[in-house]
């Protein structure tokens, strides 16, 4: 009886020691880091936005948040790996593991923070009205019963739907905030609103869009980069970044696309 006994207690101890060793595993297998790095590499999702993720008149795909997400992978030892999404279905994507991590101007906000993991700000930004010039604008109420465009799911949508006076404009989604941009010059639409990065980099002296102008800054706010819920990828990026301001690599990116560092 007592060999039976202890027959059984040397297999509940086994049993036990496969348990935390199934447990360990299943601990590893949860972290995001060590699943891209199986991997090889990291599936970046972005959408065409100068001067964040764009191709340029060569035809090379470039922009700042590019080539940034091709320095941390190197130091991550992934390579990168750029996926155009649709920015409305982004946190979709990403929960399906369709893409990694949402690298392009991300505003960092409540709602976002609270259904991803999200770094450290590391770019500034604002939302600006833009028109075509010789629009009469005063302040956002001039738009008021007028039509009014921005990117779907965007922060410039979210300004015009808690603007007093721009929820009172017709407002026309777009997938992109180069489409809203078409239908201003187009004359489609009387305005949009649109990241300031975006708008600095695109119209102007030396744009296809010298005609459009900047009429109004309405919020200002700041970029992050944006991981699964509780992916330990992110705390890394965090370093990482910390250690490119301190060797100047990420201000001299900044400076390069006319970009302003969060501080």
């Amino acid at each position: 009886m007592k060999k039976v006994l202890s027959l059984l207690l040397a297999l509940t101890i086994v049993l036990a020691l496969g348990a935390c060793g199934d447990s360990k595993s299943d601990s590893e297998a949860e972290s995001d880091l060590g699943y891209v790095q199986e991997k090889g590499k990291i599936i970046i999702g972005y959408t065409d936005y100068a001067p964040m993720n764009y191709t340029d008149e060569s035809g090379t795909f470039t922009g700042f948040d590019t080539e940034l997400a091709t320095l941390v992978c190197e130091k991550l030892g992934v390579e990168p790996d750029f996926v155009e999404i649709n920015w409305e279905t982004k946190e979709v994507e990403l929960n399906a593991k369709s893409i990694d991590v949402i690298w392009n101007g991300l505003t960092i906000d409540e709602e976002r923070k609270a259904t991803m993991e999200i770094t450290q700000p590391y770019v500034k930004n604002a939302q600006v009205v833009i028109v075509k010039d010789g629009t009469e604008y005063e302040d956002t109420a001039s738009l008021i019963g007028k039509e009014v465009a921005a990117e779907q799911g965007s922060a410039g949508e979210k300004v015009i739907a808690e603007d007093d006076n721009l929820k009172q404009a017709n407002y026309v989604a777009k997938v992109l905030q180069t489409e809203a941009l078409l239908e201003v010059k187009a004359g489609t639409v009387d305005a949009a609103v649109l990241d300031l990065t975006l708008a600095k980099t695109m119209t102007g002296e030396g744009t296809n869009y010298t005609d459009i102008i900047i009429v109004d800054h309405l919020a200002e706010e700041f970029y992050g980069v944006a991981f699964r819920k509780g992916s330990d990828i992110c705390a890394k990026v965090n370093e990482i970044f910390d250690e490119l301001v301190e060797d100047g690599s990420m201000g001299e990116l900044a400076d390069k696309y006319g970009l302003d560092l969060a501080e």
